[in-house]
């Protein structure tokens, strides 16, 4: 067995992964505010802790896999008053369209997807511990804030310090707070606000803040003290920096054991981001390239590095992806199981127990194609289907993903430079089959000049049949 090691943003280094329970692992991830469509940015934290959890799971671990949804929040609450519908319009929608854009990524459903307004008693109950503790307090605004300063370990997942940290970084200046640095627990219901945000409580009618969503809800599902805990590289500070406060705060006991934080995508060496307002949502990228592009454009870097968005970087994925695709198409793999005894096996399981570098296991699949290309070898092509597998890549038919088709046999938004579906494809290939039969070769060029144009490439094979797939 290659141990498994996972660099540790608490920790500031990599560490062999030992669970808290032998064999199994409790994974929490912080998922999406659900008021708007998905970006890249969202697709890489969904897609990565996809990746995370599927290899564990094939390295024999038993895993449980929660990420959370905040259907309530500041920007949903102002989003849906300017729509004019309710809190849960809004939200089933977007929950919704999260789902379709996680499952043409290829994202597994997790095995946990708590929603934050169905946890609301378990916040309550864990400020209570915080004000029994002397961590949490009511402001003369009503708010319930914790304060940092009686919290001696804040600080030390991002390494900020009390006395460094600048009034205003990231936080509300609120004259009701004792210290600028302390962060709400329970906001007071305002006048203004819809019924359906506004909960009872011994501090009186109000909803939960941000941080403690996440708190509440991991405790409840996976206990006191968990494995790992993920996110985006933004999250650390305030918002994991918070959990800790807060979970740690109410239990006297360490809160979570690994944490682990994905870079960020960029754009013109900008964070992609809503605030910004330089973000590509998940659906108009599909629109232009395969979904599966752009998870293996994801998981071709290193989850923790900064990924660089660009049409010429996915074009440049869509092409390495046509490459292992293409050395599939020519053998059809063994009904052997995956050999991890098998050098390229050892070399991916070795890559992947390094922190999950996925980017090193990929150059082990182009290796194994190189070698079905140049043997045409059922086992290389076991091999290849099988490591591909444990990541989510290379779960289609070869003729599917070269055609531009799903799983299912229907067209994807894949169109490269073409408009053509699949069947005006197959209808132009078969018209110039029988231009050819009938010796009319002036046309059959003429379609596929035509298809060429198109973005589709023709190949004659022995027997005058003709494959085609998209450039």
């Amino acid at each position: 067995m290659i141990t498994q090691k996972i660099y540790n943003t608490l920790a500031r280094e990599k560490q062999a992964f030992v669970p808290i329970v032998p064999g199994k692992v409790s994974m929490y991830v912080c998922g999406m505010t659900v008021y708007d469509y998905c970006h890249l940015g969202h697709a890489r934290v969904m897609v990565v802790f996809d990746m995370v959890q599927r290899w564990l799971r094939a390295s024999g671990y038993v895993v449980t896999y929660v990420r959370n949804i905040t259907d309530i929040d500041d920007k949903i609450i102002k989003r849906a008053v300017e729509n004019g519908e309710t809190i849960s319009q809004l939200t089933g929608r977007f929950i919704r369209a999260m789902d379709e854009d996680a499952a043409t990524l290829g994202v597994q459903k997790p095995d946990y997807e708590p929603r934050a307004t169905q946890y609301v008693p378990q916040m309550l109950g864990m400020i209570e511990k915080l004000e029994m503790n002397g961590l949490a307090y009511r402001a003369a605004d009503g708010d319930v804030n914790f304060s940092v300063r009686d919290f001696a370990g804040y600080g030390k997942l991002s390494g900020k310090s009390l006395d460094n940290l600048r009034a205003g970084e990231r936080v509300d200046l609120n004259v009701s707070k004792r210290d600028p640095l302390d962060f709400v627990l329970w906001k007071a219901s305002k006048e203004s606000e819809p019924e359906e945000v506004k909960w009872d409580s011994r501090w009186g009618k109000g909803r939960p803040g941000w941080h403690i969503e996440c708190s509440a809800m991991s405790e409840h599902i996976l206990g006191e003290q968990f494995d790992i805990h993920g996110g985006g590289q933004d999250l650390q500070f305030p918002h994991h920096e918070n959990e800790i406060a807060q979970s740690e705060g109410a239990h006297r006991h360490q809160f979570v054991n690994y944490w682990m934080h994905n870079g960020f995508v960029r754009i013109d060496n900008e964070k992609m981001s809503k605030s910004l307002g330089n973000f590509f949502t998940i659906r108009d990228v599909s629109k232009k390239y395969d979904p599966e592009v752009i998870r293996f454009f994801i998981l071709r870097a290193h989850y923790r590095s900064p990924l660089n968005y660009s049409d010429a970087h996915l074009d440049d994925a869509k092409g390495a992806l046509t490459r292992l695709y293409t050395a599939l198409k020519v053998v059809v793999s063994d009904e052997l199981p995956l050999d991890w005894q098998e050098a390229h096996a050892i070399r991916f399981a070795e890559a992947m127990a390094d922190d999950f570098n996925s980017s090193l296991a990929i150059a082990t699949l182009f290796e194994l194609a190189n070698e079905l290309n140049r043997t045409k070898s059922p086992m290389a092509a076991r091999q290849l289907l099988g490591l591909s597998a444990t990541i989510g890549l290379l779960q289609r038919e070869a003729d599917d993903f070269l055609k531009g088709r799903t799983a299912a046999g229907d067209d994807v938004h894949d169109l490269g430079s073409s408009s053509l579906s699949a069947a005006e494809i197959e209808s132009m290939v078969k018209a110039r089959v029988e231009a050819k039969k009938s010796k009319n070769f002036e046309e059959a060029d003429r379609i596929r000049a035509l298809l060429l144009s198109s973005g589709i490439i023709l190949e004659d094979k022995v027997g005058g049949v003709t494959e085609w797939r998209r450039s």
